[in-house]
């Protein structure tokens, strides 16, 4: 059995270093799931996926680059 942060570690990285992650709907956004750090929003998802798997793959994803940029 692995653990989260070897599946997405990046998505562990941002959590434990930068900031955090809200999933689910709200009335403040449309998407499903959003970063966020002490300035405010970062990066959001798509509004609907098929899998929450989906959506941690596609945040994965995301955050190898946005925490690539951070340097």
């Amino acid at each position: 059995m692995t653990n989260f942060s070897s599946t997405y570690p990046n998505i562990a990285a941002w959590t434990e270093s930068y900031g955090w992650i809200e999933i689910g709907q709200d009335e403040e956004s449309q998407s499903f799931i959003r970063v966020l750090d002490m300035g405010g929003m970062v990066w959001e998802g798509k509004s609907k996926y098929k899998s929450v798997d989906a959506a941690l793959d596609d945040l994965e994803a995301a955050l190898e680059k946005i925490i690539e940029e951070i340097g």
